[in-house]
């Protein structure tokens, strides 16, 4: 487990001397990227190509198949001179930036990628004899304006450092094409970027030209606005209270914290029942062995509290690799039984669920909810439990499942291809798509949502929401995407993309990432899942951190700094607003899950409720302390 900074920052210096005879050269570093562990522990680190040979041979693996010079399409001729560095040595003592070529050119090629047949062609980045890419957020590629330089990574982490501003823009300006080409399939045209995003989204395409005063008017503190904080460099401010071992011999799949006594660790044998405390959760509790008919317990690929969380709804295992479920199982957690097995259907033909959640975000506290979420590829609906013969159902007996009823709902045409969903606290719904998109439903209406927001092409595998409302998280692989709901009307007043439509008064939205050396150590095989806010179930109080996860490694922002327009993460940077200000914390082994406990276990000495985070044989708590920052 560890602490790390978050930016990377560092200057290359171009005066050091060169020798003919040297074949690569150190760098000099005011500061060196590593993750700084709070506690001395072992780390994997993903290789790096350690010479000429080795990256040729990775990069024939690849059999890339390039257009004949006839036929190939460059976005422009060899570039100007540039200068190639490779970082060595992770997050070791040792780490440094070497030119990898001192001297070498660029060039963005078009052709296939090799994987199949077809005749799809994609925008290739080629530096050099070391590095071959496809064009796509995968480079996680950060600009430095104000040093001429890009970072990013490619079987490596490299920078590459241009002679003059206007070299370091027009680069910029054709990768910028290339990602819009590669990613949508249509040529960088403005005809295409309308097409793409719509008129009222162009600030999603242009941010340069979008107007901040949104993000502005939603700060919950004015009077902070006109500061630049700092980017936060401490790691003491993250403080382990307690770690258990599971006592789940498969190992936690998923975790289901509560907000009164209890808290679930869900797994392949069981339900361990752990308590809250307001330090975390704690103690190895009684382990709940569910079984269904057949007496037989399968994990259950989504656990959800209900009923003051007397009750646990279990989805029915994945059918076949799918999400998809055909039912549920609903538990008395007090005596760990099964008390009804329910399946999906409407209009008297079985169908299934891909996910389900709580009507709102507080919902899981009130007693009598007998009502729940459900999405499908193209379905939203909501579902009650209540029988309509007023029976309860003998689950020895033979009879077949009861029906749920399909209280509430739409069933979309083909194509809009739903991944996840969430609730605020007054019960709006918020969908995200494998397109991209991000659709705000009312809470009065699943038939047409009030806004739709296009996305950047890369599918959204979960979503969160505030209480209020206000804002969205979206994660997808390679980032997170954090979304302002709000605007005002014609009448000047303050709404939300849930309750009214937005028109063009419609912010950029904000991206998190991790720094191109961040995410090479993260391993290219593990994606970001999970983002979601702190725990709030209150009007008028406020989440203070987002978490995500992607590896071993367990990663904060804090939510306050992200939104303010004029924290100086956002100087001199290109396109999209890009936060990389964030701790992580860095487990030995890949992480299941991490989430805030409710708000109301905020202890004393911090305003923050602890974060919990689970590996497949441990729970973790940590406090999370106000950090120190320059102003």
């Amino acid at each position: 487990m560890g602490g790390s900074h978050s930016r990377e920052g560092l200057e290359l210096s171009d005066t050091e001397t060169e020798s003919e005879e040297e074949e690569e050269e150190e760098v000099s570093e005011e500061e060196t990227p590593v993750s700084t562990p709070i506690r001395s522990q072992t780390q994997t680190v993903a290789p790096t190509p350690t010479s000429v040979s080795d990256i040729d041979a990775k990069l024939q693996s690849l059999k890339l198949k390039y257009s004949s010079p006839s036929t190939s399409s460059p976005i422009a001729s060899l570039s100007d001179k540039v200068k190639l560095y490779l970082h060595t040595g992770g997050t070791s003592s040792s780490a440094r930036w070497i030119v990898s070529e001192k001297s070498t050119h660029y060039s963005f090629i078009q052709s296939t990628d090799g994987k199949d047949d077809d005749a799809s062609s994609y925008w290739f980045l080629i530096v050099g004899s070391k590095v071959r890419a496809i064009v796509s957020r995968d480079l996680q590629l950060k600009a430095f304006p104000d040093q001429r330089r890009v970072d990013f990574v490619a079987n490596g982490v490299w920078a590459l450092k241009f002679g003059s501003a206007a070299a370091y823009h027009e680069f910029y300006r054709q990768y910028e094409r290339g990602l819009f080409e590669n990613t949508f399939g249509v040529e960088a045209t403005e005809e295409n970027r309308i097409k793409v995003f719509g008129k009222d989204f162009m600030a999603w395409a242009r941010p340069a030209e979008a107007d901040d005063d949104i993000w502005e008017d939603a700060e919950e503190n004015p009077e902070r606005s006109p500061r630049i904080l700092a980017p936060i460099k401490r790691s003491a401010d993250l403080l382990e209270e307690y770690e258990e071992e599971a006592s789940n011999s498969g190992g936690i799949q998923s975790l289901a914290l509560g907000a009164l006594d209890n808290s679930f660790l869900v797994g392949n044998s069981g339900i361990q029942v752990v308590k809250n405390l307001r330090h975390g959760i704690q103690g190895r509790g009684v382990l709940v062995k569910i079984g269904n008919r057949s007496g037989e317990f399968s994990t259950p690929s989504k656990a959800l509290l209900t009923k003051a969380e007397t009750n646990m709804l279990l989805m029915s295992p994945e059918i076949l690799g799918r999400p998809h479920s055909t039912g549920i199982h609903q538990v008395d957690i007090e005596t760990g039984k099964i008390v009804t097995e329910w399946k999906f259907e409407k209009d008297g033909a079985d169908i299934t669920m891909r996910d389900i959640t709580n009507d709102s975000k507080g919902s899981q506290l009130d007693p009598s909810q007998s009502t729940f979420l459900g999405l499908d590829d193209n379905r939203l609906c909501r579902w009650d439990m209540r029988d309509k013969r007023g029976a309860v159902q003998d689950i020895t007996s033979s009879a077949a499942s009861p029906v749920l009823e399909w209280a509430q709902g739409h069933q979309f045409s083909r194509g809009t291809n739903f991944q996840c969903f969430a609730s605020n606290g007054d019960g709006s719904i918020v969908v995200g798509s494998l397109d991209g998109k991000i659709r705000l439903y009312s809470n009065s209406s699943m038939r047409m949502a009030k806004t739709a927001f296009p996305g950047l092409g890369s599918p959204i595998t979960h979503v969160d929401v505030t209480y209020d409302g206000k804002w969205i998280l979206g994660t997808t692989d390679t980032y997170l995407i954090l979304i302002c709901t709000l605007f005002k009307d014609k009448d000047g007043k303050e709404k939300t993309g849930f309750n009214g439509r937005m028109g063009n008064r419609i912010a950029a939205p904000r991206l998190l990432k991790l720094t191109p050396l961040d995410s090479h150590l993260a391993g290219a095989d593990n994606k970001f899942h999970g983002g979601q806010f702190s725990w709030v179930t209150e009007n008028g109080k406020q989440e203070r951190h987002l978490v995500a996860t992607v590896g071993k490694f367990s990663v904060i922002w804090d939510f306050q700094l992200v939104k303010n327009s004029k924290h100086d993460c956002y100087a001199n940077q290109e396109g999209l607003k890009t936060c990389y200000c964030y701790k992580i914390l860095l487990k030995d082994d890949s992480i299941v899950d991490s989430r805030f406990m409710h708000e109301k276990f905020a202890s004393g000495g911090s305003p923050e409720a602890p974060l919990v985070v689970a590996t497949p044989k441990k729970v973790s708590s940590f406090s999370i302390s106000t950090p120190s920052r320059r102003i």
